[in-house]
C-alpha cells in the first residue's frame, strides 16, 4: 500500500486532484464573499430607501394627529367650558353635554379614532368611544400621565399598546397620542387630551420597513422615548449608535445586525429598523447550499479528469518500467510501443534505441570474449614456464661467478632481472617510476656491454618524481627504439638523456639521443602510424610506440600520449606525457600497492 501510494499515478491524481480543489474552492469562496458584500450593500441600500418612504408617510401621520390633537386644544368653546364653574346642576349638565358633543363631533369626523378623553386639572373627565367607559382611577400614577403632563402644549406620540390607556371596558389594540390644552387667555395649562387611535396605519407602516419576520422597527423621540408595535420590545439605548448629532440617515452594519435610521421632518424623530442577520442571510444561506452542491459536483468532476490525466502519464510509464525489468532478467527482444505525450514519446523511443544497442554490444562482447579465450589458449600452449628460464640464468651467473668472468655474470644477471619483470605483466598494471628505472638500468647495463662504452647515459631526475605511477614497460619500448634505431649503428660516442619536464597539468618523461635521426617524411609517417591499427607494414619501431602510444591513451585520455621530434643527424626526442599526479596522491598509491 505504501509503495502505492508513492507511485506517479497516485501522485499527479492527488497533484491535479488537489490543484484542481484548491482553485474551485477559492474561486467559491471569493464569489461568495463578494456576492455577500453586494447582497447586504442592496439589502442595505433597500432598507435605507424603505426607511426614507416610511419617515414620509410617519410625516403625514403625524401631521394628520397633529391638526387632529389641535382641533380640541385650540376650541375656544371648549377651553371657556372646561374653566367654567358653575352652582346650578342644570347648567353644569348642559355644559357636560356641550363638551360630549364636542368630542363627538371630533370623533365622527374620522374613521379611525377608538376614544377621546379630556382630564382637566380639576380632576373632571369627559370621554367619548365607547357606551360603557370604565376609568382607570390609578391613572395620575401612569406614565403616560406624565408625559402628557410635561409636554409643554406640544403632541406626545405615546405608541402602540395593547388595550385603551384609561378605558378598562376597551381591550382592542390602540395608537395614543395627545397633548396639554392650554388657557389662552391666563397662558396656563387646565387639563390634557388623550386620543386612541386604530393602530393599523402605524402599524402597517412599521411593518413596510421591516425586511424580515424577526426585524423590529421603531419611531424614536429626542429624549430616547420609543413608539413602537405592542410585540416588539424597546431596544436596549447603549446598542444604538448615538443618532442627535448624525445625519439624516445612518446605517449601520455589525456582524449581527443592520441598523438603519431615517431622520423625520418633524421634532427630531427618528425611524429605526434593526434587521438581524438570520434575516439578512436568507438567501446567501440558499445560495451557500447551492454554492456548496456545485462545488461537489465539480469535486467529482475534477476527480474524475485527474484520473485520466494521470493514467495518459502513468500508463505509458509502468509499460518502460516492465520492459526495463526484462532488461534487467535479460531479456532485450521487446520493444515499448505507446502513443502519449511528446516527451514520454521521446523517452520511449530513446530506451527502446538504448535496448537494441545494448543487445548489439552483448553480442559483440560474445564475440570479443570467444576470440580473446581462444588467443589464451593458443599462447597457453606456446608458453615456456618462465620459472625455468630464471633459475637457469641464475645457475649461469653463479657458474660464472665461481669462474670469476664478472662481466659476463654482471650480463646475465641483468637479464634475469629483464625477464623476471617483464613476465610479471599484466594490462593496464602501474608501477612507480623508480621502479621503471630500476628496469631500465638492467637493460642499459647489458646495452653498455654490448657497444663497448660507445654509450654515455645521463638520467636526470628529481626525487620527488620517483614515486609517481606510470603503466608497466612505459619508458622501456621508448629506449629500446632510441638504442636501437638511434644509437647502435653510430660511428661516434651515443647519448642517451632522460629527464623530466613539468608542464601545466602534465608530466613530460623525456627520452633524448643524439643519434642518426629522421627526416622529415620519416617523422610524419610515423607521428601518423601512431593513431593507426597495427599492421604488418608499420614496421617494428612504429608497433612498440604506437601500442604505448594506445595505452597511454586509453589510461589517461586523449590529451595524453607520445610526442615525437627528431631532425636528420642531430638525433630525436621522444616526450612521454602522463597526468601530473594530485598532492598526497603518491603515498596513498604507494601504500595501496
Amino acid at each position: 500500500m505504501r509503495n502505492s501510494f508513492h507511485s506517479i499515478h497516485h501522485r499527479l491524481f492527488l497533484l491535479f486532484l488537489f490543484c484542481m480543489s484548491s482553485i474551485l474552492l477559492i474561486v467559491s469562496l471569493l464569489y461568495y464573499n463578494r456576492t455577500t458584500v453586494q447582497f447586504h450593500e442592496k439589502i442595505s441600500d433597500l432598507s435605507q430607501k424603505n426607511v426614507a418612504q416610511t419617515a414620509d408617510l410617519f410625516s403625514l401621520l403625524y401631521k394628520g394627529y397633529d391638526s387632529l390633537s389641535k382641533s380640541l386644544s385650540n376650541n375656544f368653546e371648549l377651553i371657556r367650558l372646561i374653566n367654567e364653574t358653575s352652582t346650578e346642576p342644570a347648567v353644569a349638565y348642559i355644559n357636560e353635554q356641550t363638551i360630549t358633543n364636542i368630542l363627538g363631533a371630533i370623533f365622527y369626523s374620522r374613521d379611525d379614532l377608538v376614544g377621546i378623553h379630556v382630564i382637566t386639572d380639576k380632576g373632571k373627565i369627559y370621554n367619548y368611544g365607547n357606551y360603557m367607559n370604565v376609568v382607570d382611577p390609578e391613572y395620575m400614577k401612569e406614565d403616560w400621565y406624565h408625559q402628557l403632563q410635561a409636554s409643554s402644549g406640544k403632541m406626545v406620540w405615546l405608541g402602540v399598546y395593547e388595550h385603551s390607556l384609561i378605558d378598562k371596558v376597551e381591550d382592542s389594540p390602540v395608537f395614543a397620542f395627545g397633548r396639554q390644552i392650554y388657557d389662552l387667555n391666563e397662558h396656563k395649562p387646565i387639563g390634557i387630551v388623550l386620543y386612541e387611535t386604530n393602530p393599523k396605519p402605524v402599524l402597517d407602516a412599521l411593518d413596510n420597513v421591516k425586511l424580515g419576520e424577526h426585524s423590529q422597527v421603531y419611531l424614536m423621540s429626542q429624549d430616547g422615548r420609543f413608539v413602537s408595535s405592542a410585540e416588539d420590545q424597546e431596544p436596549d439605548l447603549t446598542q444604538l449608535p448615538s443618532l442627535q448629532n448624525s445625519q439624516n440617515v445612518v446605517v449601520e452594519q455589525t456582524a449581527n445586525r443592520l441598523l438603519v435610521a431615517s431622520k423625520l421632518s418633524f421634532s427630531g424623530w427618528w425611524v429605526l429598523s434593526i434587521t438581524p442577520n438570520r434575516d439578512l442571510n436568507v438567501e446567501l444561506v440558499e445560495m451557500k447550499r447551492y454554492l456548496f452542491i456545485v462545488f461537489s459536483i465539480l469535486v467529482l468532476v475534477s476527480t474524475l479528469i485527474a484520473s485520466i490525466v494521470s493514467r495518459t502519464i502513468s500508463l505509458p510509464l509502468k509499460k518502460v518500467i516492465r520492459e526495463m525489468k526484462q532488461v534487467e532478467i535479460g531479456n532485450f527482444r521487446g520493444m515499448v510501443n505507446v502513443s502519449s505525450y511528446q516527451e514520454i514519446n521521446i523517452l520511449v523511443a530513446s530506451f527502446n534505441r538504448m535496448v537494441r544497442r545494448i543487445e548489439e554490444l552483448i553480442e559483440r562482447v560474445k564475440l570479443s570474449s570467444v576470440s580473446e579465450k581462444n588467443a589464451e589458449l593458443h599462447a597457453l600452449q606456446s608458453q615456456v614456464n618462465p620459472h625455468f628460464l630464471y633459475n637457469t640464468l641464475d645457475m649461469i651467473y653463479w657458474m660464472l661467478d665461481e669462474e670469476g668472468n664478472e662481466q659476463l655474470g654482471e650480463l646475465v644477471l641483468s637479464l634475469s632481472s629483464m625477464f623476471r619483470y617483464s613476465s610479471h605483466w599484466e594490462v593496464d598494471v602501474e608501477v612507480t617510476l623508480r621502479e621503471e628505472l630500476e628496469q631500465i638500468g638492467h637493460y642499459l647495463n647489458i646495452i653498455s656491454i654490448r657497444l663497448e662504452g660507445r654509450l654515455r647515459i645521463e638520467i636526470n631526475i628529481d626525487e620527488r618524481w620517483l614515486e609517481v605511477r606510470l603503466p608497466k614497460m612505459t619508458v622501456q619500448p621508448v629506449i629500446e627504439n632510441a638504442v636501437k634505431h638511434g644509437l647502435e649503428s653510430l660511428d661516434r660516442q651515443g647519448i642517451l638523456k632522460v629527464s623530466i619536464l613539468e608542464e601545466t597539468g602534465v608530466l613530460n618523461i623525456v627520452v633524448q639521443d643524439n643519434g642518426k635521426g629522421m627526416d622529415a617524411e620519416k617523422l610524419n609517417a610515423l607521428v601518423e602510424s601512431l593513431d593507426r591499427p597495427t599492421t604488418k607494414e608499420n614496421g617494428k619501431m612504429g608497433i612498440g610506440l604506437q601500442n604505448l602510444h594506445r595505452r597511454l591513451q586509453h589510461m589517461f585520455g586523449e590529451s595524453y600520449g607520445l610526442v615525437i621530434r627528431s631532425l636528420p643527424g642531430e638525433g630525436t626526442e621522444v616526450a612521454i606525457m602522463l597526468p601530473i599526479p594530485q598532492e598526497g596522491e603518491h603515498s596513498r598509491e604507494h601504500s595501496h600497492s
